[in-house]
């Protein structure tokens, strides 16, 4: 390719890239259970440019095009909460989904109320998906269904002790 593929955080001129890479990125989950109505292919824009000013929203680019984001913040029960973890088709099978995760995963953990563990889910049949989380340490702990009818598979991991405080550049 020639460009390397930079992580950062992402800024409000993103919001449009992000949302159409959500789009195209989550055509195969929607795909897979036959639910073209999962969140991921329901966001507004609005509600994006919510997340983006209270989340921790990442983004990964190859020169000025994003093609691969992350959203992640601290819950109420002070878990580092992980979701819409995507990667552009086109660059799948590389290893950016799991250098997306452990960027969130290094952000939360380095603020000031860094959560003890990070949670996350994923549907039941995203076999790719939940390869990935366990590889990076995530076991499951329960499962529900969505407001669309997708059976999830909730995962949780503990944040290691002593990990390093890692800052996104904006």
């Amino acid at each position: 390719m020639g460009m390397s593929v930079t992580i950062s955080a992402a800024v409000a001129e993103d919001t449009e890239q992000i949302l159409k890479l959500q789009y195209l990125a989550f055509q195969r989950e929607a795909e897979l259970y036959g639910n073209y109505r999962i969140q991921p292919l329901t966001q507004t824009l609005d509600s994006l440019k919510a997340e983006l000013a209270s989340d921790t929203v990442l983004v990964a680019r190859l020169g000025e095009e994003v093609v691969g984001t992350v959203r992640g913040r601290i819950d109420e029960d002070g878990a580092g909460s992980i979701a819409k973890l995507c990667v552009h088709p086109r660059l799948q099978g590389h290893g950016l989904g799991a250098r997306l995760l452990r960027a969130v995963e290094e952000a939360l953990g380095g603020r000031e109320s860094a959560p003890t563990r990070f949670r996350l889910h994923t549907g039941h049949k995203s076999e790719s998906n939940l390869r990935l989380y366990r590889k990076a340490g995530y076991v499951q702990v329960g499962g529900r269904t969505a407001s669309d009818g997708v059976r999830l598979v909730v995962l949780e991991k503990e944040r290691a002790a002593g990990a390093a405080d890692f800052a996104v550049s904006a």
